[in-house]
């Protein structure tokens, strides 16, 4: 590991951050962020740092102060508003206290706050206050954890590290551990860190740079340390290919998926779903491939700040039936059941020790393992997921690295079930209101063109993730870099061509592959074409049957395959359009092929609706444009229509609203909205319309 302290980069942080928060706080806010881009130093919302300065009040006194990390701030991205101050000469007081209980800690903590709207602080923040340096970083680094979760870690730390760390043996973190380590530096002073079995390390010095630079080099001695160290490899007597293993992770997620959502009593809605993100990688693989692959696996945590995004204990599988699915869903089904059986035991034994008003975790594993797989890793949003799916990463190399040089030793269940439920662990999680599409993973087809591109929008916006979908080429290219700027990771771009099967089953399984299944199908690509029937172009008339109905039969039918692995229900909006109940002419072709999509939509919403699918139709009329991308629709018909009117462009959107009821112009939002009224199952309806129009008596459904 190196150092990535630039000092021209810290000194551009003072200019920025300085005049508004003080030199400290932005030396603070960028070696913060240093250690943060350092996945095996932290992870998400992991680590804690710290600086002791001066806070001005009210009448103008300058007091001593800690700004430390605020509980689940990310360090890489973690601004000076992540490190709340608080009064360090009444924090310092605590530690005359013989006991103080995580409740009253965390009582101590807020109120202490100079500034009442501030974040909750770290579950460490006593650490940093009683222990003298003024910065001081704390970290999970993988390398300090290789050495400390070792049956002898004590006598392991002290070989790598010597003199230069004090050692303390695990204690609960919190008030109890911020008094242990207080009287650790003080029977110990002069050292440059300390490492805390189990749990982490943590470096000071009098300026940013002094701490930062500890951290990096007594994490790289102990790097050095074990690459020394290692002297037995895994046994791994069938190496699984990597793209067989990938192949297999995108077939069997959905099953995965479906039997890891949770029950939730709503008839309209009767899933909690999760994001479910394979991990296949060759390292995860030697491991579940190995010989001694489950022993590695099932053991505790390498550190307790991970219990809350992973559980004590991941599920194994053995010899997943990876080629027969229904034989596998059986297999997970009794696996689950009985990993569901041992947690709920494991919350009993404990349950004394469970706060007052918590209550106890959904019984499901958040990480699963298979031989020739890897592992899937869930979450209840797409953020969860990931750092589920990073920390399994982390968590198997670190424990592989044991393997290779001694036994690996853990933490207790009593304090692993203390952590999992610890009032400030669980502040890291948030508890701010579900958008009612988190957790759902949608698939828009035709999603580069107007009314593609509001839907996917939209969509976003209510929380799914969204793959959007479209041929190939700039226009599919520029909305999923639009979208991502804005969304990040919950878009995904897919090429699909909808005429060809194999690329609709792929489109499907890329979504497998990504965030385990699909939710919600938005069958919206289409295309037009203007001609009077005694012109019209058979190639022409078969170009559009191809894209509009058997491009909708291939959708509607990998759809209900999928829906039917996955065992969760779903739903499935065509977007159809006003001209299947009210044709216009020269606009043959595409009426009659609409409509026949339409029927298509209506008898799969029969055939569908045993699986709890429910399928609807959204008829919209003249969508010119979303923002600055044309409807390809009215790239090909609009020439037509202004000719046969003399309308220019705007003369011609002027006409479609002046011919509605309401005067209204159709959006590609109005559309959206309208999608969302399903997506969302406001009401028990499978095989209806809504128009979208503005009110057309002859457009009316019937």
């Amino acid at each position: 590991m190196r150092s990535r302290w630039q000092q021209p980069d810290a000194d551009e942080m003072v200019e920025t951050l300085g005049p508004e928060w003080g030199a400290d706080l932005a030396l603070r806010t960028y070696s913060a962020r240093l250690l943060g881009a350092e996945p095996s130093l932290v992870l998400h919302g992991g680590g804690n740092t710290s600086v002791k300065g001066l806070y001005q009040t009210v009448f103008g006194e300058r007091v001593p102060a800690i700004f430390v990390k605020a509980s689940g701030f990310d360090m890489a991205t973690i601004g000076p508003e992540g490190h709340p101050a608080l009064d360090l000469s009444y924090l310092r007081t605590l530690r005359t206290l013989a006991e103080l209980d995580d409740v009253e800690m965390a009582n101590q903590l807020r109120t202490h706050l100079f500034q009442g709207a501030s974040a909750a602080p770290s579950i460490e923040a006593l650490v940093h206050a009683f222990l003298p340096g003024t910065y001081l970083d704390h970290t999970h680094a993988d390398a300090i954890l290789a050495l400390s979760n070792q049956r002898n870690g004590s006598s392991v730390v002290r070989d790598a590290l010597g003199d230069e760390v004090t050692i303390v043996d695990y204690v609960t973190p919190g008030f109890k551990l911020a008094r242990a380590a207080a009287e650790a530096f003080e029977a110990s002073p002069g050292r440059r860190g300390m490492v805390w079995i189990h749990h982490g390390i943590i470096t000071w010095g009098a300026t940013a740079r002094d701490a930062y630079e500890a951290m990096i080099d007594l994490v790289s001695k102990a790097e050095q340390f074990l690459a020394g160290r290692a002297t037995r490899s895994l046994v791994v007597a069938a190496r699984t290919d990597v793209e067989k293993a990938r192949t297999r992770a995108r077939t069997v997620a959905p099953v995965v998926r479906g039997l890891l959502a949770s029950p939730t009593g709503d008839a309209d809605r009767p899933y909690r779903r999760v994001i479910l993100q394979p991990l296949v990688t060759r390292e995860v693989l030697d491991v579940v491939d190995s010989e001694n692959g489950r022993t590695i696996a099932l053991t505790p945590p390498l550190t307790s700040d991970h219990l809350i995004r992973t559980k004590a204990l991941p599920l194994w599988v053995d010899a997943p039936a990876c080629d027969d699915l229904e034989r596998l869903r059986a297999q997970l089904t009794d696996a689950l059941r009985a990993y569901a059986a041992d947690y709920q035991s494991y919350v009993a034994r404990h349950a004394a020790s469970m706060p007052a008003g918590m209550s106890a975790a959904d019984p499901l594993p958040r990480v699963v393992l298979m031989p020739g797989i890897g592992a899937l890793c869930s979450g209840p949003d797409i953020s969860a997921s990931a750092i589920a799916r990073e920390i399994a990463a982390h968590t198997l190399e670190v424990k592989a690295r044991i393997a290779a040089m001694g036994a690996y030793r853990g933490l207790p269940e009593a304090d692993c079930f203390r952590m999992e439920y610890h009032v400030l662990q669980h502040a890291k999680l948030g508890r701010g209101a579900r958008l009612p599409l988190t957790g759902e993973v949608a698939l828009v087809t035709g999603a580069a063109g107007a009314i593609g591109s509001g839907v996917s929008r939209a969509l976003l916006e209510q929380g799914a993730c969204v793959a959007v979908t479209d041929l190939a080429g700039e226009p599919l290219d520029t909305i999923v870099a639009d979208l991502g700027a804005e969304f990040g990771g919950r878009v995904i771009g897919v090429p699909l061509d909808v005429t060809v099967p194999r690329s609709v089953a792929a489109a499907f399984e890329a979504v497998a592959g990504a965030w385990g299944g699909v939710d919600l199908v938005i069958a919206n690509a289409g295309i037009a074409h203007v001609a009077p029937l005694a012109e019209l172009d058979l190639d022409a008339f078969r170009r559009l049957e191809q894209v509009n109905i058997e491009g909708t039969l291939l959708v509607l039918a990998e759809a209900a395959r999928h829906f039917k692995r996955q065992a969760t229900g779903g739903d499935i909006v065509l977007v159809s359009t006003k001209n299947v109940f009210a044709p216009g002419a020269k606009f043959g072709a595409y009426s009659a092929t609409k409509a026949a999509s339409h029927q298509l939509a209506r008898i799969a919403s029969l055939e569908m609706a045993e699986l709890d699918v429910r399928v609807n139709m959204v008829s919209p009329d003249a969508v010119f444009a979303h923002g600055g991308r044309k409807s390809g629709l009215w790239a090909a018909v609009g020439p037509d229509r202004m000719r046969a009117r003399g309308l220019d462009e705007a003369g011609l959107e002027a006409y479609y609203r002046s011919r509605n009821l309401l005067k209204a112009g159709v959006t590609a939002r109005h559309v959206a909205n309208a999608v969302l009224y399903f997506a969302t199952r406001q009401t028990p309806t499978t095989g209806a319309t809504i128009p979208v129009d503005g009110g057309l008596p002859d457009a009316t459904p019937r």
